[in-house]
């Protein structure tokens, strides 16, 4: 349970604000939200259960303490990552053969490839080490994150600067990666 939630609770808040949300959000105002949200579902499906056998991969390959010293660190990373200027290019490809819910999946999938969103469900991937739990949590998330962005965005973007959603979804990538470093070097981990 408690992969589920942390893996939901950090892409969720990863995803809030980010190019992929605003993608979500233009191609909503050009196609049937249902269409999207399928479209949506599918990508992120395929996108994260490659990064989650990903994170397995790697546990199975390499010692576990220096892989989950390797998270912590990149949860750090993803942090300050998250503080940078992102350019909004959200630009919807023109897929037209392929109709529009794999149009919308494929332009959503290709968005996505090696996000942050994606590196940290590798990150989670290795920090807990059950699989189906962080792919729902982490699939979940997209799609909850998604959603809001399509249904909700403009309000929010009103009485929520994006800026303040950036500084705390940074916070809270920073604390956690600081925690599970601690608890790798000082503590024993915890699975």
């Amino acid at each position: 349970m408690k992969a589920l939630l942390a893996s939901f609770l950090f892409i969720f808040l990863a995803e809030m604000g980010d190019k992929t949300q605003l993608l979500a959000m233009s191609l909503a105002a050009k196609h049937k939200i249902r269409d999207v949200l399928i479209a949506i579902f599918t990508a992120t499906l395929v996108n994260q259960s490659l990064a989650v056998f990903a994170g397995h991969f790697l546990t199975t390959v390499l010692p576990l303490k220096p892989i989950m010293l390797m998270a912590a660190i990149s949860f750090i990373v993803f942090g300050f990552w998250m503080l940078r200027d992102e350019p909004a290019d959200t630009k919807d490809k023109n897929f037209s053969k392929l109709g529009p819910i794999m149009t919308i999946a494929a332009t959503f999938f290709l968005a996505e490839l090696g996000d942050k969103t994606q590196i940290a469900t590798i990150s989670l991937a290795i920090r807990y080490q059950h699989l189906t739990a962080v792919l729902a949590g982490t699939t979940l998330a997209m799609l909850s994150a998604n959603a809001v962005g399509i249904v909700a965005g403009v309000i929010m973007h009103k009485h929520l600067p994006e800026k303040t959603i950036k500084w705390c979804s940074a916070a809270l990538f920073i604390l956690f990666g600081i925690y599970s470093g601690y608890r790798v070097l000082i503590q024993q981990p915890v699975m």
